[in-house]
């Protein structure tokens, strides 16, 4: 049985939506976060949703993810058997996953597949497979990346060659458009920018929590700590600031590689008593951590939006962060200050917002955060991306290569092969295991999930 397309007489129907990234609960990020708001609103609007993940390796069982399993409001997610490379990222398998891929979307009975992040192996693999199988895609960009290192070169042709059969692109910021339409070489109207947004119900303001501003000021650095993140340039930051302004403190959260330079920084200035380190901060204890600040400081050297920044001026923080990527974008002035990502600059907005922070009005900015950003609104804009990329046509086989063909002289002919390969591997599949015979078992499966939520 074939899935059911949308037609124009229906545009009110319940649609059928697959999440896809290697990226996803339990690791808690801002892609994580965001994949997982969206699915939870998407629900809340009366879609199917499902999401498709690597395994999750850990030595506690409340981090092991494999094989299916259910999350808030019965989101279904499917933790496959794919071998982590780096940082969750997985391994290019290629064909391999083709059929796991094939028999989740037909048993689910699919409308489109929306894939998040640039460097998810898992993303480019089930966008060429969905195309091929005449399935609708999405896909999500996060991040920003150059165009003349080596790592940007080949992340950007192997965008270039996802997207060039893409059915619409959303970005998380104007800035992120720009970098991605270059990049890709994509016509900006088949991208949309929609924001991320942050549950403001969960980052309410506590003044309490924190000293008086007069007497103590604490600046809070939340993030992992890593070189992206800027941590090179906070390790300079801190000293300077603590010896100009006697009376700020700083505190610390996150884990990564750059935490031992921060720890050396600590000892080679006797900031024992200054700044607090704190580790790694479950995203259920974030909020406790933030209201106990007025300044929320961000180093980081590239950001396409940036949900930390949300989140601290939530709970009534003063922010000051580099003028990077899509921050500028985020916030009005009257809540943010921004510096070019070096020590003297950084230093002198800290300085700059010191006094600011001493008469801040918490719950007033919370209040007014709360009416810029909502995650039932980004559910909305997405879900009219999704109807409009349903009323296309399916293109053949010969239009889509057509496309690859246009990628280049030499990868454009590379790329057409392995189009077509993944067109016969999938024709393969048409003929060994039917398509009735995977939506036969779609019955039994659904009925089984309804029995173990009812459980």
């Amino acid at each position: 049985m074939a899935v059911e397309p949308l037609s124009q007489d229906r545009s009110d129907r319940q649609l059928r939506i697959c999440l896809v990234s290697d990226f996803f609960y339990p690791r808690i990020g801002g892609v994580e976060l965001h994949q997982y708001q969206l699915a939870q609103c998407l629900l809340q609007r009366g879609h199917k949703v499902i999401v498709i993940t690597g395994t999750y390796a850990g030595r506690e069982s409340a981090t092991e993810r494999q094989g299916v399993r259910y999350v808030t409001n019965g989101l279904k997610v499917y933790y496959c058997p794919q071998m982590s490379l780096y940082n969750q990222a997985s391994m290019p398998t290629l064909y391999t996953f083709f059929p796991l891929f094939r028999n989740i979307i037909l048993r689910e009975r699919i409308d489109i597949v929306h894939g998040h992040q640039t460097t998810s192996a898992l993303v480019h693999e089930c966008v060429l497979h969905a195309r091929t199988m005449g399935i609708k895609a999405v896909f999500t960009d996060h991040s920003l990346f150059g165009f003349a290192n080596t790592a940007a070169i080949h992340i950007n042709k192997v965008m270039k060659f996802t997207l060039s059969d893409i059915d619409h692109v959303i970005t998380v910021s104007h800035c992120s458009k720009e970098n991605l339409v270059l990049r890709a070489f994509l016509d900006p109207q088949q991208v949309a920018v929609i924001p991320n947004a942050v549950d403001m119900s969960k980052f309410t303001p506590n003044p309490s929590a924190a000293p008086n501003p007069k007497e103590r000021i604490n600046i809070v650095i939340l993030s992992r700590l890593v070189y992206r993140k800027g941590l090179d340039l906070a390790v300079e930051v801190i000293p300077k600031v603590c010896a100009r302004f006697p009376n700020v403190h700083f505190i610390i959260g996150g884990d990564g590689n750059k935490r031992l330079l921060v720890e050396e920084m600590r000892e080679k200035y006797q900031l024992h008593d200054r700044v607090e380190l704190l580790g790694a901060v479950p995203h259920d204890e974030v909020r406790n951590v933030l209201v106990r600040g007025h300044i929320f400081l961000n180093c980081s050297l590239t950001e396409a939006f940036c949900i930390a920044i949300l989140e601290a001026v939530s709970c009534g923080l003063f922010a000051v962060s580099t003028r990077v990527g899509g921050v500028p974008e985020i916030l009005p002035r009257h809540m943010i200050r921004f510096a070019d990502p070096a020590v003297d600059d950084l230093v002198e907005a800290i300085a700059d917002a010191i006094p600011l922070a001493q008469d801040l009005k918490p719950w007033e900015w919370h209040n007014e955060v709360k009416h810029m950003y909502n995650w039932h609104d980004v559910a909305e804009r997405t879900e009219r991306v999704y109807r409009k990329v349903l009323l296309t046509p399916r293109l053949p086989l010969i239009e889509r290569l057509r496309k690859y063909y246009e990628c280049g002289p030499w990868a454009g002919k590379l790329f057409c092969m392995a189009v077509a390969l993944d067109h016969l591997i999938w024709r393969m599949l048409e003929w060994i295991f039917p398509a009735d015979e995977v939506d036969i078992a779609l019955e039994t499966d659904a009925l089984s999930a309804e029995h173990r939520l009812a459980m």
